[in-house]
């Protein structure tokens, strides 16, 4: 466009004439002559951005011509050019903003029209085109993959006609799979929350994406195991040293609540001894001073047995801790085996001794069991940290949405949110 003559528009904006500078506008779209003879004139309105801080309002006063050839099936047609085309009502300037604004920028679409004088629907059009190009087309290739589920409002059911039973709609879980150490964000996310959604995702991947692949990182799952070794059977599951913590801490809890009802029938209370140790127990032994050391030992000695037995729970959680502590220790080297093996020892050795603890006895059994992924956990020290990342803006990107209808824009905007390839390029330092 060649801009023709600017004004005030008296409400603190600029009015801007403009006429078709492009020579290519003349040629018909439906047979490319360029047309030479005039039919008459045309003015539009398209909107644009914001110019030095004025709103902007364009008055495109473009001509209509007559097609010359004859066995064209248009007989006339109006002036266009790429950056506005046929029936477009904003510029593509206008339009990549928008879409940007929402995949880059981080705000909403209902933010985003406020800002730019757009509706929603239009917003919505430019995030999905804008998002199309910013987003890879295919998971980009990493060693190792995180899977992680996470939930968001509720599940929508259906009551079928026919047979009168309930049919899930719309799952409230989705599980995403991340770049576990590369930092590419969301690969993409399926619906549900079993097996067969995990391979299914896995399988329709590229054959040379599925080969680079060597680890997978997931939590105490059963269900994400079992579709790993279903579609990457070549894969090293690996186990997040985070959730085998927590498990000790959670069988630890259970036994201070199980042996506190035995010796008081009833929850500990402001001055009793395991009131007072009780969040002592949930810290870590690094973190405990000298004086919170005596206090735990005190405390818990006072209690008698059951005293003693909580505080052979919190060491069993101690050497747990200690076995996981190697990966950090040995973070650009592989830890000896022999290590591994000692510390290892150690921590059923007490078990062994604690034998009439079922919460220990049940972490320990949850330790055989799951010995492979923890083991690649040590030798390796790749977590599902990113998983968990990504799993927070995720949540935080539905709560400024204020929830999400339709489940594929979900999955879209979760994906915006936790990919940074868009932003990397945009801005490279």
């Amino acid at each position: 466009m060649s801009v023709v003559n600017v004004v005030d528009d008296g409400a603190g904006g600029s009015l801007v004439h403009v006429v078709t500078a492009d020579p290519a506008a003349r040629a018909c779209p439906g047979c490319g002559v360029f047309a030479t003879r005039l039919k008459d004139y045309r003015t539009t309105r398209p909107r644009h951005l914001p110019c030095g801080g004025r709103p902007v309002a364009v008055h495109w006063r473009k001509a209509r011509w007559y097609c010359a050839e004859t066995r064209c099936e248009r007989g006339s047609f109006t002036e266009q050019i790429p950056q506005v085309t046929a029936g477009m009502r904003t510029t593509i300037t206008l339009r990549r903003a928008a879409g940007a604004a929402v995949v880059d920028g981080g705000r909403t679409i209902v933010q985003t029209g406020r800002d730019l004088g757009l509706s929603w629907p239009v917003v919505h059009r430019c995030f999905i085109s804008f998002a199309a190009t910013a987003l890879p087309a295919e998971p980009e290739a990493t060693e190792a993959v995180g899977i992680d589920e996470t939930r968001r409002g509720k599940p929508v059911w259906k009551q079928n006609p026919d047979t009168g039973k309930w049919e899930l709609l719309a799952d409230a879980w989705h599980i995403g799979f991340v770049d576990a150490i590369g930092g590419r964000g969301l690969f993409g996310q399926v619906e549900g929350r079993n097996a067969a959604c995990v391979a299914a995702w896995l399988t329709l991947q590229p054959e040379h994406w599925k080969q680079h692949v060597k680890y997978v990182a997931i939590d105490l799952c059963a269900t994400f195991r079992a579709a790993v070794r279903t579609a990457l059977p070549d894969a090293v599951v690996v186990v997040d040293c985070f959730h085998i913590v927590q498990l000790a801490q959670r069988h630890l809890a259970d036994l201070r609540r199980r042996l506190t009802w035995k010796q008081h029938g009833r929850r500990a209370r402001k001055g009793d001894g395991i009131y007072t140790v009780r969040k002592l127990l949930r810290r870590n032994k690094e973190d405990l001073n000298p004086d919170q050391l005596t206090i735990l030992n005190t405390e818990l000695d006072q209690m008698g047995t059951y005293g003693r037995q909580i505080y052979a729970g919190w060491q069993a959680k101690e050497l747990l801790r200690d076995l996981l502590r190697l990966a950090f220790k040995h973070t650009h080297t592989h830890p000896d085996r022999s290590a591994i093996s000692a510390a290892r020892h150690r921590f059923n050795t007490h078990i062994a001794d604690h034998a009439h603890l079922p919460e220990l006895v049940t972490l320990a059994e949850t330790i055989d069991t799951w010995w492979d992924g923890i083991e690649a956990y040590i030798t390796t020290g790749i977590t599902n940290a990113a998983s968990e990342g990504n799993n927070r803006l995720i949540k935080l990107e539905a709560r400024n949405a204020f929830g999400f209808r339709n489940r594929a824009n979900q999955r879209l905007r979760s994906r915006c949110a936790t990919t940074r390839r868009a932003r990397r390029e945009q801005h490279p330092h």
